[in-house]
């Protein structure tokens, strides 16, 4: 090891509609080649969900209940909540014989670090969808709840990219009813915005189905998203890794000359007092510092009593555009005024999702994501050698600064809630990630196990 280490929307529906069709924000609906007449034949009026209810029992009529396979009880036992997938093994849990690892492969599901707000994202994709019969969608359900368990306790964003979807990979209007059912209050009280990005009449239809049992207050989350251009203005669109037959649809749809080319990366001059979305040398270079002061101030703030006790801390939402405000005014150097610890915890959360680079390097990725695989006996010194020995001595001094500051916060959990597991599951993603690897259930595990042994074990793998 290097003996320096030793030291120290636009688009707004109309409040009284909630529901427009969707041909009143564009003339365009793409033909993806599936039959749309199940969707046809629905009832065109409903004025209560008694319809809605028969319609959907026809649907399953000979087809059993979509999820017969499930109850409350067993899922629970199943999966025993947000820290219940298994680590250390090369299993994935099963649902009806079909292991997590069967859906897992496809990438329907990604989590795609954090949006501009500092809220997770969680990203849907249609054309990653196998034909009918080489899926399981009753464990497909399952699998998008478990990987959802893992942030509904704070703020997200959902995407759903809906190209892609034919009649050769769509779902049940039933399984539809049924996901619809799944997903409860949990899973909706946090989330802040989903995007539907390319929607066609098929969803039109699909809306006017459901309409009768959708609360208006989950309508006003929906945003049609009509190109990628627009989806820009909420999400950044390279953090998405959307896939090249999306975007060449995007491309065909709107016309060259009316899209954003997502590839491109424009060059722009950086201030030289600059701390987000540069790389830790550059701060270095610029404020003679090696911890960013950005991150100093954070934690000095965050660093008292009444700071750390606070319930939900890294957890709960900040006021946005304070934090936003707080983050240029770092970028410009200037001192920070902040008005509640859960400003200046999404402000460090900010800084380290943005950084250019992770702070574990994305050359040790797939070190952190087999690290789980290795027998405990072996864990600890793996992680040393990891951590004290292969990370460039900048990210190793702030690495050990944030984790000992975790590791306070972790001593007043029984006050703030947020127990090594809960501040894995908040900054394992933001520390680690790859360019080329989605952030998927599959990767999320082991990087949140990496990153809860670090503090669990910081005291014999970080030098005193």
């Amino acid at each position: 090891m290097d003996n320096n280490k030793l030291s120290p929307m636009k688009t707004q529906p109309d409040p009284e509609e909630p529901y427009p069709s969707l041909s009143d924000y564009h003339d365009y609906e793409p033909n993806l080649e599936f039959d749309d007449t199940e969707l046809l034949q629905a009832p065109n009026e409903m004025d209560n969900g008694e319809l809605l209810i028969d319609f959907m029992e026809n649907e399953s009529n000979g087809m059993g209940s979509p999820v017969s396979d499930f109850t409350d009880e067993n899922y629970d036992e199943l999966l025993n909540g947000p820290a219940s997938f298994s680590f250390g093994t090369d299993t994935y849990p099963e649902v009806g014989g079909v292991s997590f690892s069967d859906i897992a492969k496809y990438g329907i599901v990604d989590v795609k670090g954090d949006d501009a707000d500092g809220r997770k994202v969680i990203v849907v994709y249609a054309c990653k969808l196998p034909p009918t019969n080489m899926i399981d969608h009753n464990c497909l359900l399952e699998y998008l709840k478990g990987t959802l368990d893992l942030y509904v306790e704070q703020d997200y964003s959902l995407i759903y990219f809906h190209y892609g979807l034919t009649s050769k990979n769509k779902p049940s209007i039933a399984w539809l009813w049924q996901a619809y059912k799944a997903f409860d209050r949990k899973y909706k009280k946090n989330l802040k915005a989903l995007y539907v990005v390319h929607p066609t009449s098929f969803l039109k239809i699909i809306s006017q189905v459901f309409r009768p049992v959708i609360s208006v207050k989950f309508g006003k989350k929906l945003n049609y998203i009509h190109s990628l251009k627009e989806l820009s203005e909420h999400i950044k669109l390279e953090q998405l890794a959307i896939p090249e037959e999306i975007k060449e649809f995007d491309r065909k749809t709107t016309g060259k000359n009316n899209t954003t080319d997502v590839d491109s990366k424009g060059i722009e001059p950086i201030e030289s007092t600059r701390q987000f979305g540069v790389t830790l040398q550059f701060i270095k270079k610029h404020y003679n510092e090696d911890i960013p002061p950005v991150v100093k101030e954070c934690v000095k703030y965050l660093d008292k009593p009444d700071a750390l006790e606070t319930e939900g801390l890294f957890r709960r939402s900040a006021n946005l555009t304070k934090v936003k405000q707080l983050a240029r005014e770092a970028n410009k150097g200037s001192p920070l005024t902040f008005e509640s610890p859960h400003e200046a915890g999404a402000l460090l959360k900010k800084f380290l999702r943005e950084l250019k680079e992770p702070i574990l390097t994305q050359e040790l990725y797939d070190e952190v994501i087999q690290f789980q695989y290795s027998s405990k006996e072996e864990q600890l010194r793996q992680a040393s050698i990891l951590v004290m020995e292969k990370l460039p001595e900048d990210n190793y001094k702030l690495l050990k600064f944030v984790v000992s500051f975790l590791s306070r916060v972790m001593e007043r959990a029984d006050l703030n809630k947020m127990t090594a597991q809960n501040l894995a599951v908040v900054f394992g993603p933001n520390l680690i990630w790859s360019d080329s690897v989605s952030m998927c259930l599959s990767a999320i595990m082991p990087i949140n196990y990496f990153t809860q042994f670090l503090l669990q074990h910081h005291k014999d793998i970080f030098i005193v």
